[in-house]
């Protein structure tokens, strides 16, 4: 079948989170499954975007009420990610360096979403299925059935992959005359609390809902940011689907980014070698047992707790565990955390950014990885994490409960209930323990390196879904 994946992210196109490493690996996995994919993404001022060849395969232009924004479409020459990798050109709105946090956002992704329809109408050729991803797409599947102008694509079935639901996309009906024209009486499929919500457009009109872990499908209906009932009343065409991780990109046997390569046979050695490199770096001190954090800092993540629990528990545990952190966020956060170098100098470091070939080392250095999430759809990290040995710390919540199994009960990690500073101390004071006895410590890890987190079992659930709502229209 020929498959379209919609979305404002992709890596190594554009990456912001979690979102843009299940857009860049999924498609190729179904590309290899024998399917025909193909991924559009907005052409962002990206590394990826200089650094590699694109051709035209198509130029129009997108309307807005009273704007008009020519565009062009650009396909990556190579085909080099294992799929064809489209870009919606649009230099006004998205020649840019960064992919959100602009005013005229709501602009910018609605000319995304027209400019790629027109696109694919265009082409004269309907596909089987169009993925879209979060609310930046959310409204593909309203317009497919109902905008005149792309009547043609009206039985294309569509799926709307939820990563993250508290964020929907809301704006005003002062904006309705964005969207191309359709018959007015199919509004209603628009509004949500007396506002157009892309998301929720997307939930009711998609063929199929799929959320990134089991878990977050059961959370969502009593904590998704207003919109419980709507998710309550789709259940019968949603299903949750565990993200997988792309094994080839995340291999500690073959991966170039870090300082020696392991295997589960070879992780003592190698992961001395990674952890001896990166304390070097962060002067810290690699008999130590090592905690890290990486990623965004706020407070879904449980950023505005790192503070005060590495504090607490550098004090506790004093001179005797070393943590570092990696990410950017909320500036308050950044600042209390780059203020604890001068408190635990020798035991504490912080990274302020994102860095991806530091990502790997500090996967493969570290012996305990944070996760103290508010929230979290799925996760990847911790999967990175146990991939290359190193102990997820989390909190039981969406796809951190559906992955890491606490080692008391055997399993591959060290859990908690709550998004608190006592929760995170307290299972740092239990990983220092597992950590002194070593033969526990590495039997949790090999755990963890074991499991199978491969995009091909993810890959063929979504190739069901797709198969059942083409066949009868429901999942």
């Amino acid at each position: 079948m020929e498959i379209f994946h919609i979305s404002a992210e992709c890596y190594p196109m554009a990456k912001v989170g979690g979102l843009a490493d299940v857009v860049g690996a999924l498609p190729k996995y179904q590309q290899d499954a024998g399917h025909d994919v193909r991924v559009i993404v907005p052409c962002y001022s990206t590394k990826f975007r200089t650094e590699n060849k694109f051709e035209c395969v198509h130029w129009g232009t997108v309307t807005l009420g009273n704007f008009n924004f020519p565009f062009s479409v650009l396909k990556e020459s190579s085909d080099k990610l294992g799929y064809e990798l489209y870009l919606i050109e649009i230099n006004d709105l998205f020649d840019r360096p960064n992919v959100y946090g602009y005013e005229d956002d709501i602009e910018r992704f609605l000319s995304f979403q027209i400019a790629a329809l027109d696109w694919i109408i265009a082409r004269n050729k309907i596909p089987d299925i169009i993925n879209c991803h979060d609310h930046h797409t959310g409204l593909i599947p309203f317009l497919l059935q109902f905008a005149y102008k792309y009547e043609k694509l009206q039985n294309v079935k569509t799926a709307i992959t939820i990563h993250n639901g508290l964020y929907q996309g809301w704006f005003g009906f002062d904006k309705l005359y964005y969207l191309p024209e359709f018959d007015l009486k199919h509004v209603g499929f628009l509004e949500w609390n007396h506002s157009i919500n892309s998301l929720a457009v997307g939930v009711k009109c998609a063929h199929a809902v799929t959320t990134v872990s089991p878990s977050y499908l059961n959370e969502i209906n009593y904590s998704a940011n207003g919109l419980e009932s709507l998710f309550n009343s789709v259940r019968n065409k949603s299903k949750g689907i565990l993200n997988g991780i792309d094994i080839q990109v995340w291999n500690p046997a073959s991966d170039v980014m870090i300082a020696q390569n392991y295997s589960i046979e070879t992780f003592e050695n190698g992961k001395t070698k990674n952890k001896e490199k990166l304390c070097e770096q962060f002067e810290l001190d690699p008999s130590k047992p090592l905690f890290s954090f990486i990623g965004r800092l706020f407070e879904e993540k449980g950023g505005d707790l790192l503070p005060q629990a590495s504090a607490l528990a550098l004090s506790e545990h004093f001179e005797n565990i070393n943590i570092l952190i990696l990410g950017s966020g909320n500036s308050e956060i950044e600042s209390q955390l780059s203020q604890l170098r001068n408190d635990y100098k020798g035991n504490y470091n912080v990274f302020i950014g994102y860095n991806e070939e530091l990502a790997h080392l500090i996967y493969a250095g570290s012996d305990f990885i944070l996760m103290p999430s508010r929230v979290e759809p799925c996760g990847l990290n911790q999967m990175y994490a146990m991939r290359y040995g190193t102990i997820p710390i989390v909190r039981r919540t969406g796809g951190l409960r559906d992955t890491v199994i606490d080692f008391g009960d055997d399993g591959n990690g060290i859990c908690h209930d709550q998004a608190s500073v006592g929760d995170i101390c307290y299972s740092i004071n239990r990983a220092v323990g597992l950590y002194e006895d070593k033969e526990n410590f590495y039997k949790v890890l090999k755990r963890g390196m074991a499991a199978d987190h491969s995009w091909e079992r993810v890959c063929q659930e979504y190739i069901e879904i797709y198969n059942l709502i083409i066949k009868k229209n429901e999942i």
